[in-house]
């Protein structure tokens, strides 16, 4: 499993409305082949601050098959706008293996 984490700055007063559509947007996501879960968290300090968690089940099924889906531009033209600066986006794997 991959883990994708990505710190979503939003633009100042638009947190509400981009909660709102993130509701819409989750539901792209969720039909990506895949896609295992996501969670959205709201920073406790910084109000226009949060971030967001999505499990994959390899890499490439965020940077190809979803970044180049058809689904991905419709989600990049719900909540590209809501971002200032573009949020930095990175992917983990767990560093505690089975015994």
């Amino acid at each position: 499993m991959i883990l994708e984490v990505a710190v979503l700055d939003i633009k100042p007063g638009m947190s509400r409305e981009f909660e709102s559509v993130f509701q819409e947007a989750a539901k792209i996501i969720a039909t990506i082949p895949g896609y295992i879960n996501h969670d959205l968290q709201k920073c406790l300090e910084k109000s226009d601050r949060y971030l967001l968690l999505v499990s994959w089940q390899k890499l490439e099924d965020h940077t190809i098959g979803f970044r180049k889906s058809p689904q991905y531009q419709t989600w990049k033209s719900l909540l590209h706008h809501f971002y200032e600066p573009f949020p930095e986006v990175e992917h983990y794997s767990s560093a505690l293996k089975p015994n």
